[in-house]
Protein backbone atom coordinates (compact mmCIF):
# COMPACT_ATOMS: atom_id res chain seq x y z
CA UNK A 1 0.00 0.00 0.00
CA UNK A 2 1.17 3.50 -0.75
CA UNK A 3 1.13 6.09 1.99
CA UNK A 4 0.78 3.70 4.93
CA UNK A 5 3.17 5.67 7.20
CA UNK A 6 1.60 7.88 9.83
CA UNK A 7 2.28 11.59 9.80
CA UNK A 8 1.65 13.33 13.09
CA UNK A 9 -0.62 16.32 12.65
CA UNK A 10 -0.03 19.29 14.94
CA UNK A 11 -3.04 21.37 15.81
CA UNK A 12 -0.99 24.30 17.05
CA UNK A 13 2.24 25.76 15.67
CA UNK A 14 3.62 25.91 19.23
CA UNK A 15 3.40 22.12 19.52
CA UNK A 16 5.79 21.54 16.60
CA UNK A 17 9.30 20.51 17.61
CA UNK A 18 12.17 22.92 16.98
CA UNK A 19 14.06 21.50 14.05
CA UNK A 20 17.67 22.13 13.20
CA UNK A 21 16.61 23.43 9.83
CA UNK A 22 18.97 23.93 6.94
CA UNK A 23 22.51 24.26 8.25
CA UNK A 24 24.05 26.31 5.45
CA UNK A 25 23.55 29.71 3.92
CA UNK A 26 24.71 30.48 0.40
CA UNK A 27 28.17 32.04 0.51
CA UNK A 28 27.23 34.58 -2.15
CA UNK A 29 24.10 35.57 -0.21
CA UNK A 30 26.14 36.02 2.97
CA UNK A 31 28.83 38.02 1.14
CA UNK A 32 26.19 40.30 -0.36
CA UNK A 33 24.37 40.89 2.93
CA UNK A 34 27.61 41.46 4.82
CA UNK A 35 28.89 43.92 2.23
CA UNK A 36 25.60 45.80 2.51
CA UNK A 37 25.97 45.88 6.30
CA UNK A 38 29.48 47.32 5.94
CA UNK A 39 28.41 49.88 3.32
CA UNK A 40 25.38 50.99 5.33
CA UNK A 41 27.46 51.52 8.46
CA UNK A 42 30.22 53.20 6.48
CA UNK A 43 27.83 55.95 5.39
CA UNK A 44 26.89 56.69 9.01
CA UNK A 45 30.35 57.08 10.55
CA UNK A 46 33.25 59.53 10.37
CA UNK A 47 36.23 57.26 11.05
CA UNK A 48 37.46 53.66 10.95
CA UNK A 49 37.26 52.96 14.69
CA UNK A 50 33.59 54.01 14.74
CA UNK A 51 32.87 51.70 11.78
CA UNK A 52 34.57 48.79 13.53
CA UNK A 53 32.61 49.56 16.72
CA UNK A 54 29.31 49.49 14.80
CA UNK A 55 30.23 46.17 13.16
CA UNK A 56 31.17 44.80 16.58
CA UNK A 57 27.80 45.92 17.99
CA UNK A 58 26.00 44.15 15.14
CA UNK A 59 28.05 41.02 15.82
CA UNK A 60 27.29 41.22 19.54
CA UNK A 61 23.57 40.83 18.86
CA UNK A 62 24.28 37.82 16.64
CA UNK A 63 26.52 36.26 19.31
CA UNK A 64 23.88 36.55 22.02
CA UNK A 65 21.36 34.75 19.81
CA UNK A 66 23.84 32.09 18.70
CA UNK A 67 24.59 31.27 22.35
CA UNK A 68 20.89 30.82 23.15
CA UNK A 69 20.33 28.65 20.10
CA UNK A 70 23.36 26.42 20.61
CA UNK A 71 22.79 26.00 24.34
CA UNK A 72 19.27 24.83 23.56
CA UNK A 73 20.21 22.53 20.67
CA UNK A 74 23.59 21.17 21.62
CA UNK A 75 23.73 21.25 25.41
CA UNK A 76 20.16 20.73 26.62
CA UNK A 77 19.95 24.31 27.98
CA UNK A 78 23.18 23.93 29.98
CA UNK A 79 25.95 26.51 29.76
CA UNK A 80 29.66 26.38 30.37
CA UNK A 81 30.85 27.55 33.78
CA UNK A 82 34.61 27.19 33.32
CA UNK A 83 36.93 29.43 31.33
CA UNK A 84 38.54 26.73 29.19
CA UNK A 85 35.14 25.15 28.59
CA UNK A 86 33.63 28.34 27.15
CA UNK A 87 36.76 29.02 25.06
CA UNK A 88 36.62 25.51 23.65
CA UNK A 89 32.89 25.95 22.97
CA UNK A 90 33.56 29.17 21.01
CA UNK A 91 36.61 27.76 19.22
CA UNK A 92 34.88 24.58 18.11
CA UNK A 93 31.07 24.53 18.33
CA UNK A 94 30.28 28.19 17.65
CA UNK A 95 32.92 28.49 14.93
CA UNK A 96 31.74 25.31 13.21
CA UNK A 97 28.11 26.48 13.18
CA UNK A 98 29.03 29.92 11.84
CA UNK A 99 31.87 29.13 9.45
CA UNK A 100 31.56 25.41 8.73
CA UNK A 101 34.85 24.48 10.40
CA UNK A 102 36.71 24.71 13.69
CA UNK A 103 38.92 27.81 14.11
CA UNK A 104 42.56 27.35 13.10
CA UNK A 105 43.96 27.85 16.61
CA UNK A 106 43.17 28.79 20.19
CA UNK A 107 46.13 30.08 22.17
CA UNK A 108 46.78 31.56 25.59
CA UNK A 109 48.57 34.90 25.59
CA UNK A 110 52.19 34.75 26.73
CA UNK A 111 52.42 38.28 28.12
CA UNK A 112 49.16 38.48 30.08
CA UNK A 113 47.33 35.85 32.12
CA UNK A 114 43.89 37.12 31.05
CA UNK A 115 44.42 37.04 27.26
CA UNK A 116 43.48 34.34 24.80
CA UNK A 117 43.62 34.38 21.00
CA UNK A 118 41.56 32.66 18.35
CA UNK A 119 43.37 32.78 15.02
CA UNK A 120 41.98 32.19 11.56
CA UNK A 121 44.15 32.11 8.45
CA UNK A 122 41.40 33.41 6.20
CA UNK A 123 38.40 34.68 8.13
CA UNK A 124 35.22 34.51 6.06
CA UNK A 125 34.23 38.15 6.64
CA UNK A 126 37.63 39.32 5.34
CA UNK A 127 37.77 36.97 2.36
CA UNK A 128 35.84 39.09 -0.14
CA UNK A 129 36.70 42.52 1.25
CA UNK A 130 39.17 44.82 -0.43
CA UNK A 131 40.16 47.71 1.79
CA UNK A 132 40.88 51.08 0.15
CA UNK A 133 44.18 52.78 1.03
CA UNK A 134 42.39 55.61 2.86
CA UNK A 135 40.82 53.11 5.28
CA UNK A 136 44.21 51.88 6.50
CA UNK A 137 43.89 49.03 9.00
CA UNK A 138 40.12 48.54 8.81
CA UNK A 139 39.30 44.95 9.81
CA UNK A 140 35.88 43.42 9.15
CA UNK A 141 36.84 40.83 11.75
CA UNK A 142 35.36 43.31 14.23
CA UNK A 143 32.00 41.73 13.35
CA UNK A 144 33.29 38.28 14.44
CA UNK A 145 34.88 39.85 17.54
CA UNK A 146 31.41 41.17 18.38
CA UNK A 147 29.92 37.69 17.93
CA UNK A 148 32.54 36.23 20.30
CA UNK A 149 31.92 39.01 22.84
CA UNK A 150 28.15 38.38 22.64
CA UNK A 151 28.62 34.67 23.29
CA UNK A 152 31.02 35.27 26.18
CA UNK A 153 28.91 38.01 27.82
CA UNK A 154 25.76 35.91 27.51
CA UNK A 155 27.52 32.99 29.16
CA UNK A 156 28.73 35.16 32.06
CA UNK A 157 32.33 35.71 30.92
CA UNK A 158 32.62 39.47 30.29
CA UNK A 159 35.58 40.34 28.10
CA UNK A 160 37.00 42.92 25.75
CA UNK A 161 37.25 41.28 22.32
CA UNK A 162 39.11 42.85 19.40
CA UNK A 163 40.17 41.74 15.92
CA UNK A 164 43.70 42.26 14.62
CA UNK A 165 45.62 41.48 11.46
CA UNK A 166 48.83 39.52 12.06
CA UNK A 167 51.27 39.31 9.13
CA UNK A 168 52.48 35.83 8.21
CA UNK A 169 55.75 35.02 6.46
CA UNK A 170 55.27 33.82 2.92
CA UNK A 171 51.59 34.81 2.83
CA UNK A 172 50.15 37.71 0.86
CA UNK A 173 47.26 38.30 3.26
CA UNK A 174 47.66 38.48 7.03
CA UNK A 175 45.78 36.13 9.33
CA UNK A 176 43.08 37.50 11.61
CA UNK A 177 43.46 37.08 15.35
CA UNK A 178 40.54 37.58 17.71
CA UNK A 179 42.07 38.79 20.98
CA UNK A 180 40.01 38.05 24.09
CA UNK A 181 40.90 39.92 27.30
CA UNK A 182 38.75 38.67 30.17
CA UNK A 183 37.53 40.89 32.99
CA UNK A 184 39.23 40.51 36.36
CA UNK A 185 36.06 39.03 37.89
CA UNK A 186 36.24 36.08 35.47
CA UNK A 187 39.79 35.24 36.53
CA UNK A 188 38.89 35.56 40.22
CA UNK A 189 35.90 33.24 39.77
CA UNK A 190 38.06 30.74 37.88
CA UNK A 191 40.65 30.79 40.69
CA UNK A 192 37.90 30.14 43.30
CA UNK A 193 36.58 27.18 41.30
CA UNK A 194 40.05 25.70 41.34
Amino acid sequence: MIGVGKIKQYTNVLEKPISKGKQEVSLSAFAFLFSELVQYNQTHVDNISELERRLEDAGYAVGARVLELLCHREKGNRRETRLLGILSFVHSTVWKVLFGKVADSLEKGTEHEDEYMISEKELLVNRFISIPKDMGTFNCGAFVAGIVRGVLDGAGFPAVVTAHFVPMEGQQRPRTTILIKFAEEVLQREARLG
